[in-house]
């Protein structure tokens, strides 16, 4: 393994799935300026993500509707015909 391409400053981070609301806690050096009371009773740094494996279609088996920032009302209008 090469040296030096890794980053430094591991730590523990919670990342919360803005979908579900699902939290989970793991090793990160994503940096954050947010931070959340896990259940331990110790806060951690949290990243937002928009989607994770409990809210992935593949993960889940199911299929799951989210539009973010109107892309669909953008596509709509981008391709409507001229009438």
């Amino acid at each position: 393994m090469k040296k030096s391409i890794h980053p430094d400053g591991y730590r523990m981070v919670v990342f919360k799935d803005t979908s579900n609301e699902t939290m989970f806690l793991t090793r990160s050096s994503a940096q954050s300026k947010e931070t959340v009371l896990w259940e331990d009773g110790k806060e951690y740094p949290v990243i937002k993500v928009e989607i994770s494996n409990t809210s992935h279609p593949f993960y889940t088996g199911k299929s799951m509707f989210i539009d973010t920032a109107g892309r669909i009302e953008k596509f709509k209008k981008r391709y409507e015909k001229k009438a």
